[in-house]
């Protein structure tokens, strides 16, 4: 599957992969790109199936959204940046991408079972209609164009994406670090465990942690997400 995708910076550039998060898509990049490109990369951000201008699929994995980007952009890239559902795609595709140094932002490489209630991934799907007051209420840290760039992207998304991950609630994806690895990790992480990121430690990734940051970490804090990735760009 050919995926759309949104560039910046020099053609002839070292390339940068920035893969997004589930309900997301390459807008959410718009301060990271530019910033990127102002360091002389030529950045790369993929639409994953099922989001923004990408195409559609009856069922949804992680391996349909890995083998897509691996399709789409170019191999052996310097660095590639893969944010929640972006850094599932990414452990799923490293050893195949190659990229130079991996970043894994508050990565979905487990996703965590709900007990009680609906499960999460039915619960994602139900915020495809969320208005703006709702999306602002959702991330009180988040800027207003912040806030007008998620119901940009909703609209675009299509909420069997999160549907089709339920097959995988409870699975791990932990990928081995076969290329220099980043794990930068919000405050907290309802996605890695500070026994799971001992674990990763003990793998072999460095471990950040982002102090005050929510999920989005580059979209919160975008200043703090770039210090947390320090000598990693």
């Amino acid at each position: 599957m050919q995926l759309h995708t949104r560039e910046w910076g020099p053609s002839d550039g070292k390339v940068a992969v920035l893969i997004h998060g589930i309900m997301a898509d390459s807008q959410c990049w718009w301060r990271v790109g530019p910033h990127l490109a102002s360091l002389g990369y030529h950045v790369i951000a993929v639409d994953l199936p099922g989001h923004g201008g990408s195409p559609r699929a009856e069922v949804y994995s992680p391996e349909l959204f890995a083998s897509s980007v691996l399709e789409s952009v170019p191999a052996g890239p310097e660095l590639a940046i893969g944010h929640s559902l972006g850094g599932l795609t990414l452990a799923v595709a490293v050893e195949r991408l190659r990229p130079g140094r991996a970043i894994y932002s508050d990565p979905a490489f487990r996703l965590p079972r709900v007990e009680g209630g609906a499960p999460m991934t039915d619960m994602m799907a139900q915020l495809k209609d969320a208005t703006i007051e709702q999306v602002a209420a959702m991330h009180p840290g988040w800027t207003a164009e912040e806030n007008a760039v998620e119901i940009e992207m909703l609209k675009l998304w299509d909420p069997r994406t999160a549907l089709s991950l339920s097959e995988i609630v409870g699975s791990d994806h932990t990928p081995e670090p076969v290329v220099p690895s980043l794990v930068q990790l919000a405050d907290p992480s309802f996605l890695v465990s500070p026994e799971y990121a001992k674990d990763l430690v003990a793998k072999g990734f460095e471990v950040r942690v982002v102090k005050g940051a929510e999920h989005t970490i580059h979209r919160h804090l975008f200043e703090d997400f770039l210090a947390g990735l320090d000598s990693w760009i």
